[in-house]
């Protein structure tokens, strides 16, 4: 069983123990803003992950790594129809190219989202147009890299106050980091 055959197989078991549940902060209980994003695994010998580069300009998450995705809107059926739409406008991904599998784990962002990794097949070389607004670049990263726990590295920091641990995966010149690296190493978790 490759890989991604492995992983879609994995959404349909019950999620393990030890995933991470987020980075709420202590004493905030605001109630979370649902989003959505697309985790779309190329449809390749050694697929990847299609990520993008958020703009510096943007209010959250400026200039991070990020999975295509955003806010779940009023007319969005569910998560997946967000994802859709968003990857759609980001990176202008036809939602009719991707072969949905499922949805993993929701995780809560210290921006207060809780976000709900879609994933789904694409094919492999779709062309790829960035939204100039939102997008400053687009990359593909090899599945087997990101879900390998030798990648994944915990980072401390201090934030308001006190110490925080986030994850972080470094891919050539590119750095994975808090919200979209937590999802990975979730899904790593569910490989088991």
């Amino acid at each position: 069983m490759t890989l991604a055959q492995r992983l879609r197989a994995a959404l349909a078991a019950p999620p393990p123990n030890d995933l991470l549940p987020g980075d709420l902060l202590e004493g905030d209980a605001a109630p979370a803003k649902a989003a959505a994003v697309l985790v779309a695994i190329t449809d390749r010998a050694e697929p990847g992950v299609l990520l993008t580069v958020r703009r510096e300009h943007l209010r959250t998450h400026a200039g991070q790594v990020a999975f295509p995705g955003g806010r779940i809107e009023p007319e969005d059926e569910d998560a997946a129809a967000a994802a859709l739409r968003e990857a759609e406008e980001e990176i202008g991904l036809p939602p009719s190219q991707v072969a949905l599998w499922g949805a993993a784990d929701p995780y809560r962002t210290i921006t207060g989202y809780e976000v709900t990794p879609i994933l789904g097949s694409v094919p492999p070389d779709l062309p790829i147009a960035p939204h100039e607004h939102e997008v400053a670049d687009w990359f593909e990263a090899p599945l087997a890299f990101l879900l390998d726990p030798a990648n994944q590295r915990a980072v401390e920091v201090e934030y308001r106050g006190r110490m925080r641990t986030y994850y972080q995966i470094d891919w050539q010149d590119r750095r994975i980091w808090g919200a979209t690296a937590a999802m990975l190493v979730n899904l790593t978790k569910r490989l088991g």
